[in-house]
């Protein structure tokens, strides 16, 4: 018991395992709307947007935070703008301007030699994590999920019923532009804790595990916010004893803890699934 009880000893451990949780909770949250839009690769490109920001912040002195977002939240405009104006479908849109906005960061990086490692934009860093990236992340979690708080019920209309909420004087691009400012807002404080390549795991796993469990909105979100906070917490906490990546052991968690749900879930599972089949074709015989 006391071999376990060591993480909690250090400092860095106890900060790393706070910061994982809270962003693991925001994520959560937020992934439920990313599985219900199916945004699923919108995440994973805002993720890798936000890496010439975080080089174009070294060069300029400023913040970390402040380039990243401002990078994401371009990439986020650039494909909702385009998204209207082409012929060219949705997927390769996102996917024509991630890769251009990765690119451009790595192409930063290579012209610009600097303290900032790829290895920590791309898988994270979270056991040395500073005190003021801690307060901006803890900041930027705090607000994601306060605006989800305040107009969480406005995004959820422009997912089921757009026209509703234009009746209610809501503006479905508006939540749309809203949702992509949350996700790169997000994208970027998981950066430190889980690097820009598996940020997309804590963006849409929580999400669609909880899917599986609930018909309710409420309860999935509900499901998916633990499911996140445990698994950044416990993720961290695991990372220690095993000497290995703490954002990779976050992710590998939660998409373990998903084939499990998807296998066992009583309603939407596979075993139910094949149950209900079953039955079906039984009766249909009969």
């Amino acid at each position: 018991m006391s071999e376990l009880l060591i993480p909690f000893e250090y400092d860095y451990m106890l900060r790393a395992m706070g910061i994982s949780a809270l962003v693991g909770a925001v994520a959560g949250l937020l992934s439920c709307y990313v599985v219900l839009k199916g945004w699923s690769l919108m995440g994973d490109a805002l993720s890798h947007a936000i890496v010439p920001g975080v080089v174009l912040a070294w060069l300029g002195g400023i913040p970390f935070a402040v380039g990243a977002f401002a990078s994401g939240l371009l990439a986020a405009l650039a494909m909702a703008g385009l998204r209207g104006r082409t012929p060219i479908r949705e997927d390769a849109v996102i996917g024509v301007v991630f890769t251009g906005f990765f690119g451009l960061g790595l192409f930063l990086l290579s012209l610009f030699p600097s303290n900032v490692r790829l290895q920590t934009i791309i898988f994270g860093n979270v056991l040395g994590i500073a005190d003021a990236d801690i307060i901006q992340m803890a900041i930027i979690a705090g607000v994601v999920a306060l605006v989800l708080a305040i107009r969480g019920r406005d995004l959820m209309l422009s997912l089921f019923d757009p026209v509703q909420l234009v009746a209610a004087g809501g503006s479905p691009g508006r939540m749309r532009v809203l949702l992509l400012m949350l996700l790169a807002a997000t994208a970027v404080a998981g950066l430190q804790a889980v690097g820009a390549v598996l940020v997309i795991g804590m963006l849409v796993t929580p999400g669609a595990t909880a899917y599986l469990l609930a018909d309710r909105f409420g309860r999935m979100a509900a499901i998916a916010t633990v499911i996140g906070t445990t698994t950044g917490l416990a993720g961290a906490y695991a990372s220690y004893f095993l000497d290995g990546s703490t954002g990779g052991s976050i992710v590998a968690l939660q998409a373990a803890i998903f084939v499990v749900v998807l296998v066992f879930a009583p309603k939407h599972g596979i075993r139910a699934t094949r149950r209900a089949t079953a039955a079906a074709v039984a009766e249909g015989a009969a």
